[in-house]
């Protein structure tokens, strides 16, 4: 059953993008034009680091599948082009493996065809401490994402109902391992308060995986026979809406959730992500064209990141932080809503062109301005001659 579930997954995933608009609260950032503000391509890195981590790049394949025959294939494809291009790599959850282990060769795979990059082994959040070190432990991972999923298991025929032990097993299993645990969404989104508990839980880092890529409850409504789900269709926060709500935390957020191109990624790392994934997207592609066209994708996509980051003028993905951002739309209005100040990311270069005064905050314009900053708005950070 979980081998056919596993099947499913990916035959529904696909089925679902084919028939996406294309659309997504992405398409509602975008950043100020400085037709000044670039630089050298020889200038820029695309080095990131977070939670004592540090990736030449600051994408990664994102987890997907494993525990079948065919998706044992495609692990071993997926990890092919990561050793090739050396982007890092998750595992699809291997709860399959811990319940059956002589499916492990679909996960070993990752590590067997990539052995000197960056794998992260992939559980949920009711794995016991021993079983997290036995999926670690056959990656010899380098991470362990642990994926929170309430809004998949609800619709799931078979999924889990009880989610009050969630929390306290993650921050055991945080606290029992010593390679970073970095915590992920599947589709849904992170709140701020999700991020928060998940930083006093001991989390090294999160990723906020947003609505707008593979709906996951959508997927288990079309495994259901009367489809009586439909309604949680787009539930959550988007991949965008997330990193705006987690302005200002300590803990180190990633990014995954409707990725779509290089400018995506640039939106995201510009909205604070240390990193970016995508799953769907490279998943069709590798079905489609195959190893090469996956690495093909990669290598452009990490051009462009480097094209783009020179245009912009930022040296480094973390410089992105001081570029200028529009926000429109809904996802404006979710920042009104909950209380972010999106006229700072429009400001926040430093530039000369639209430049406050300096404000006594007993002055009318004082007050006014203190009473539009939200409770977790941006700082505007120290003017940059480079934007």
């Amino acid at each position: 059953m979980s081998a056919q579930r596993k099947d499913d997954h990916v035959r529904l995933a696909i089925e679902q993008h084919h028939g996406h608009s294309g659309h997504n609260q992405f398409d509602e950032v975008s950043f100020v034009h400085h037709a000044l503000a670039g630089i050298d391509r020889p200038e820029v890195s695309l080095a990131t680091e977070f939670a004592g981590i540090g990736w030449q790049v600051p994408i990664y394949i994102n987890a997907m599948t494993g525990g079948s025959v065919k998706t044992g294939a495609i692990n071993r494809d997926l990890a092919t082009a990561a050793r090739e291009t050396g982007v890092p790599i998750a595992s699809g959850s291997m709860n399959a493996y811990l319940k059956d282990p002589s499916c492990a060769g679909t996960f070993r795979v990752l590590r067997e065809e990539n052995p000197d990059g960056f794998v992260i082994a992939n559980i949920n959040a009711t794995t016991s401490v021993d079983n997290a070190r036995r999926a670690v432990d056959l990656l010899e991972a380098n991470a362990l994402q642990i994926h929170i999923n309430t809004a998949q298991e609800t619709p799931m025929p078979e999924g889990d109902r009880s989610f009050s032990a969630w929390g306290p097993q993650i921050g055991k299993i945080a606290g029992s391992l010593d390679i970073p645990v970095i915590v992920k969404e599947v589709g849904n989104g992170l709140s701020r308060q999700t991020l928060l508990t998940l930083q006093d839980l001991g989390v090294r880092a999160a990723d906020v995986s947003g609505r707008g890529g593979t709906d996951f409850a959508r997927i288990e409504n079309g495994r259901r026979e009367q489809a009586d789900y439909a309604y949680l269709r787009g539930w959550g926060q988007s991949t965008a809406a997330c990193l705006l709500d987690a302005q200002g935390l300590s803990i180190p957020v990633l990014a995954s959730g409707g990725v779509r191109h290089p400018l995506d990624v640039m939106r995201a790392l510009a909205l604070g992500a240390r990193a970016v994934g995508s799953s769907a997207g490279f998943l069709r592609t590798l079905l489609d064209g195959g190893v090469p066209a996956l690495v093909a994708q990669l290598t452009a996509w990490l051009d462009q990141l480097a094209a783009l980051q020179t245009m912009l003028g930022a040296r480094t993905p973390a410089d992105l932080t001081r570029c200028d951002l529009l926000i429109r739309g809904e996802l404006r209005d979710f920042c009104a809503d909950r209380g972010i100040d999106t006229r700072r990311l429009a400001q926040r270069s430093g530039s000369h062109f639209h430049s406050f005064p300096d404000a006594d905050p007993d002055s009318e314009l004082g007050s006014e301005l203190g009473s539009e900053l939200g409770p977790h708005s941006v700082p505007v950070p120290a003017r940059s001659a480079t934007h």
